[in-house]
């Protein structure tokens, strides 16, 4: 898996069939000025917003990766880019920023993280729009007796730290909207899991190459034969990886958007 341009067009196309079409029109209707968008990669949320109408915002592209961020300014020269480190909360630029967005970014983070993040939108009362957090579920057909233990050996590699502290990984959604409904946001999510078929079997490669590679690190022996099985499978095999969006939106008349 990983973040290399690849890997980021590929999994594209799944994400925009992902995202739940209410939460994400709604976050389209409060794009209306400064729009921060946070672990940017290619600018795949921006272009998100953009295939549901959203024209009127200025987006600031925000990531750690300079490729990545190159990209995304040649595919949106209209962009403010922004290079820094996400870990840095202090550092990211929020000013007179009304919504943030992020996708595949909060279960990397950690509990502190958020926590300090949340605190600094709640005093500026910005939105936040968090897209295709994964949930912890994954389901294969056909079946292997392997399925479990992969997936159970998966979730607790995805605790492990990823640059913020231990990550929220499964829970990511559950802890993000505990954090925002404490300090009176009003926070709404849905299901957006990815449904992989056939047509998606580069994909599906890639993926289960990660899964795999995180599952014989978090210790299961295992690992590479459930890899092997899976892979001669992918011709008539699917796969369902939950993630779940969630928009939360500040104290105020913004609740009712």
């Amino acid at each position: 898996m990983g973040f290399a341009p690849e890997w980021l067009a590929l999994r594209e196309p799944a994400d925009r069939a992902a995202r739940d079409a209410a939460l994400l029109g709604r976050a389209v209707a409060l794009a209306d000025g400064a729009v921060l968008d946070l672990g940017c990669g290619t600018g795949s949320t921006l272009r998100a917003f953009a295939g549901e109408g959203a024209t009127g915002a200025g987006w600031r592209l925000f990531d750690n990766d300079a490729d990545l961020l190159a990209r995304a300014a040649a595919w949106h020269p209209e962009a403010e880019i922004h290079q820094g480190d996400l870990a840095r909360v202090g550092d990211l630029p929020l000013e007179g920023v009304g919504l943030v967005t992020a996708s595949a970014l909060f279960d990397l983070v950690s509990r502190a993280w958020l926590e300090r993040f949340a605190a600094r939108l709640a005093r500026a009362g910005t939105a936040l729009y968090a897209a295709l957090s994964y949930d912890g579920v994954m389901r294969w057909h056909p079946e292997d007796p392997d399925d479990a233990i992969v997936t159970t050996r998966f979730n607790a590699h995805q605790r492990g730290d990823k640059g913020f502290g231990p990550a929220l990984g499964p829970e990511a959604a559950k802890v993000t909207a505990a954090v925002f409904e404490a300090l009176g946001y009003a926070v709404h999510y849905a299901p957006s899991p990815w449904r992989l078929g056939p047509q998606d079997a580069e994909m599906q490669r890639l993926l289960l190459a990660g899964i795999a590679q995180a599952a014989g690190e978090a210790g299961f022996a295992g690992a590479e034969a459930w890899h092997g099985r899976r892979g001669q499978v992918l011709a008539d095999g699917w796969a369902e990886i939950g993630h779940i969006d969630l928009l939360a939106l500040p104290p105020g008349p913004g609740q009712r958007a």
